[in-house]
């Protein structure tokens, strides 16, 4: 897939998961056409687990999926893609439904390190799952309906010197005008996923922008798209796997939500759930726990999610030397405090799998002054006791309601995830 039709199908990858239990069914229904077959968690998979296999798992909004080789057998390592399903933003809390002053408000909690100022002004959708009382979850999302106002200029006038919002007083979307019947958010949602509102019991739903992805620029080499950090990484994930051809090692992607929290959760990758499946796979392999060691031991994770490119403007916040380039191929990420999990075994690793891909990559570090943030990388490290090494695509505005990247980048990161996975 060369790289503007990579771009086409990451912006139609990303409108069809504006959350993460969105992100995880369009990353099992992408694979489903392509033959694999889910499996159920509570269920025996002594059946299903066989060389030439292609299998995945859905819980929440987290998903894994597994190609075996034809010649998979006890002890063969595992190649994982890490990825994460969530982004920052807001999400719907109890209660929610507000009226004040005829405008029909939401209430919702930051979720994650979102750029605030850049969700003001946007046409925003509700999305996430509701759950009907007999426990059965649906996927809902609403299409541009709420807006969070700035306060004019006229009544702020220092709002261009320092713009700070109270998040809790300033954050409230409004999604409609009138008097408080009718002014229920909650009884939409219920009424898009066809439930009566008496019945719906529980909801995990967010504000997204609503914006479709774009090209744009000279040559339109520039792409812009809610949530790049990270279904960049995913999408490159499920169309390098599609295309992969492991033969030494099972091929791996796993997606985790919560990422943005600190993936402390049964579906984040501080939980439990790679540890499970790539034991379970062992296990109706007819592997032991020594069979397994041996696996982890000559395995490899590569934690894929977005980094930054130099910002033209603010060149100071980078590292001095190594500044990465938009259209330049995607980042090796490194920190000496281990923020990051690569190190020189691993970056020879990401030199020779770039250079079989035929793609170009490029250095990131943070300058000392401004502390990098972390991946799913460490987690799983420590976690497992797998070899990890972090990678991504360089991102502009990262955390913003809309961040934007070169349109080559996605699509090299996605050859060589391709490679590895092989």
């Amino acid at each position: 897939m060369d790289a503007a039709a990579h771009i086409d199908d990451l912006a139609a990858f990303v409108t069809a998961a504006p959350s993460s239990y969105h992100a995880a069914a369009e990353v099992a229904r992408r694979l489903t056409e392509a033959g694999y077959v889910t499996l159920d968690e509570t269920a025996d998979w002594t059946d299903l687990v066989r060389p030439g296999a292609r299998l995945l798992i859905v819980r929440d909004g987290s998903v894994i999926a597994v190609a075996l080789p034809s010649a998979a057998a006890p002890g063969t390592p595992f190649r994982i893609l890490g990825a994460h399903t969530d982004s920052p933003g807001f999400k719907l809390k109890p209660k929610p439904s507000t009226v004040s002053f005829g405008w029909w408000q939401a209430g919702v909690e930051v979720y994650g390190g979102p750029v605030v100022p850049s969700w003001f002004d946007r046409e925003l959708e509700f999305a996430g799952r509701v759950v009907h009382r007999d426990g059965t979850a649906h996927l809902v999302r609403t299409g541009p309906i709420a807006r969070i106002p700035h306060l004019a200029i006229h009544l702020d006038r220092a709002v261009n010197d320092s713009f700070a919002p109270d998040k809790q007083r300033e954050l409230q979307p409004i999604w409609g005008v009138g008097g408080p019947e009718g002014a229920d958010i909650v009884g939409h949602l219920a009424h898009l996923a066809g439930i009566p509102g008496s019945d719906l019991a529980g909801y995990d739903v967010v504000t997204v922008d609503s914006a479709a992805p774009a090209r744009f620029g000279a040559g339109e080499k520039l792409f812009a798209s809610a949530r790049l950090d990270n279904l960049s990484s995913v999408h490159a994930g499920v169309t390098a796997l599609l295309e992969a051809e492991p033969t030494d090692a099972i091929a791996v992607l796993a997606a985790f939500d919560h990422e943005e929290i600190g993936s402390e959760s049964r579906s984040g990758a501080a939980g439990p759930f790679l540890s499970d499946v790539l034991e379970r796979i062992s296990a109706a392999l007819g592997g032991d726990r020594s069979a397994l060691a041996r696996a982890i031991a000559a395995s490899w994770c590569l934690s894929s999610d977005a980094g930054h490119a130099v910002h033209p403007n603010r060149p100071d916040r980078h590292d001095p030397v190594n500044r990465p380039i938009a259209g330049a191929g995607p980042l090796l990420k490194i920190n000496a405090n281990q923020r990051y999990m690569t190190d020189a075994v691993g970056a020879a690793l990401w030199s020779r799998t770039c250079a079989a891909a035929g793609v170009p990559y490029q250095e990131f570090v943070s300058n000392n002054a401004v502390p990098c943030g972390s991946t799913i990388g460490p987690i799983t490290a420590a976690r497992i006791g797998i070899p990890t090494l972090d990678v991504g695509v360089p991102l502009l505005s990262m955390h913003s309601a809309r961040e934007m990247c070169h349109v080559d980048d996605p699509a090299f990161l996605s050859s060589a995830i391709r490679v590895f996975l092989s």
